[in-house]
């Protein structure tokens, strides 16, 4: 083979690799319809649940309930209510906490059997024990993670980051100088350790 065809043949060749190269970026790039850093779970968590009506079956506690649409193996989605922390109940090893009962009770009386809409933030849609994370509105337009803060039966989880990060401290303080719920007695000793925390670091 005489040196110019060598030549033409080895440009012909790099030409065809740049063309494949370009269309298989360019394949990838169309098919991303999320951004790189959402999983496909959460995609499935959003087509699923997000802006769609469900009946709370149970309360679990102030701030976890279950909905009336199957999870994987389990018969029924539980929900953990983002951005609140309401006082524990029914958490292994551990005691029953000030206004505890009470928040409880109020979460059952608001929701228990009753339709509720369910919206999830995108950047995130699972915690670690893999329960839906989502803001809850009732059928009055409220929404109860905002009733628990505005009431007094929550306080604001600000371990993490989420849509309403400010609008819920907010909230909080406000129920806490009004003395709302368990804001009119309660010590730091009978706050969640994370709380307590939180309160030292203020001082």
């Amino acid at each position: 083979m005489s040196r110019g065809r060598r030549n033409i043949l080895f440009v012909f060749a790099a030409l065809l690799a740049s063309v494949f190269a370009y269309l298989d970026r360019n394949a990838v790039h169309h098919k991303r319809h999320y951004p790189q850093t959402v999983s496909q779970a959460t995609v499935s968590d959003v087509e699923k649940y997000n802006d769609k009506i469900f009946t709370v079956v149970k309360a679990v506690d102030g701030d976890t309930i279950d909905i009336n649409i199957p999870d994987g193996e389990y018969k029924h989605t539980r929900i953990r209510l983002w951005g609140v922390d309401t006082p524990e109940t029914k958490k292994p090893n551990t005691p029953i906490m000030y206004f505890g009962p009470e928040a409880s009770e109020f979460t059952k009386e608001l929701v228990l059997g009753k339709a509720v809409t369910i919206y999830l933030d995108e950047k995130q849609t699972r915690d670690k024990y893999d329960r839906l994370l989502a803001y809850v509105q009732l059928g009055d337009g409220r929404y109860l993670n905002e009733v628990l803060l505005s009431e007094g039966y929550a306080y604001a989880d600000l371990r993490f980051k989420h849509g309403f990060y400010n609008k819920y401290k907010q909230l909080e303080a406000s129920a806490r100088r009004g003395k709302k719920g368990l804001w009119e007695k309660v010590t730091p000793q009978q706050m969640p350790q994370w709380k307590q925390r939180e309160t030292m670091r203020e001082k």
